[in-house]
């Protein structure tokens, strides 16, 4: 078969592209495709699997990510480490980016990008037919560049190296997006727990207008428990919002009922 792929829309980069907020959550207790449909069901626009603070297979991150591509939720993966032997196997699987840890530095980015983006904007090895054309065979020169822009590179911005180089790490050509992981900023920046220090707020607003300078965009994460922050930070411009995980949302619906049920004894 050649022509052109019908490849899968990338539904968060649109949105971006719009302007438009992403809400996200986050998977780490889910092993199976229904959390892609509860996604939906639920109005998430994004859904990132986890893998690096949590024991989930390849092959069950796999399985959610083609189950959320099918359905129109964007699946993303969060890898344990910026290596060919994880990024590219849950591309070749079925994500439709990666969240990429503790990058430092424009090179580390640029690194990162070379095992994301095939050629000529990086170095990523064919794998074949994928799951993101439904396994068609297309010419590769066609594939190569549809996937390219259907691609997304998130590197997270949790070190106070990363903050310190943050416009040169967004400018970087094929980086979309900087998730700012709060938590981690912040024990870096000796303020550990202290999301309400001016510090954290300096941070975002060093890194959306480095991102707003080049046309991209910033995400917030790690404040699931703080809407008011989540709610500040997206006001002065971040457009991606990690809400949570799939863990935390049952443990406090959980929480809730059990309490709802005591309350009457008492």
């Amino acid at each position: 078969m050649s022509g052109t792929p019908a490849i899968l829309r990338n539904h968060m980069k649109e949105k971006l592209a719009r302007g438009e907020v992403v809400a996200s959550m986050t998977v780490r207790l889910a092993r199976s495709i229904e959390i892609a449909q509860i996604a939906l069901t639920a109005g998430f626009d994004t859904l990132y699997v986890d893998l690096e603070h949590n024991t989930l297979s390849i092959d069950m991150c796999c399985q959610i990510c083609i189950a959320a591509q099918s359905i129109g939720i964007t699946p993303l993966v969060r890898v344990p480490a910026n290596t060919p032997d994880h990024i590219g196997r849950v591309l070749d699987g079925g994500a439709m980016g990666v969240i990429t840890p503790h990058v430092r530095s424009a090179a580390e980015a640029r690194a990162v990008v070379d095992l994301v983006k095939f050629p000529p904007l990086g170095q990523r090895s064919a794998g074949g037919v994928l799951s993101h054309y439904q396994y068609r065979s297309f010419p590769a020169e066609a594939t190569n560049a549809a996937m390219n822009e259907a691609t997304s590179v998130v590197v997270m911005l949790e070190t106070v190296a990363a903050l310190e180089s943050v416009e040169a790490i967004i400018a970087v050509d094929g980086v979309d997006m900087l998730l700012v992981g709060s938590n981690d900023l912040c024990a870096e920046m000796g303020i550990t727990g202290q999301f309400d220090h001016p510090g954290l707020k300096d941070a975002f607003a060093r890194a959306i207008a480095a991102a707003r300078a080049v046309g991209k965009h910033v995400g917030v994460g790690g404040l699931a428990a703080r809407d008011d922050l989540m709610t500040q930070f997206v006001q002065m411009g971040a457009r991606y919002v990690s809400t949570g995980t799939d863990l935390s949302f049952l443990l406090t619906a959980c929480a809730q009922r059990a309490r709802f049920v005591k309350e009457i004894a008492v």
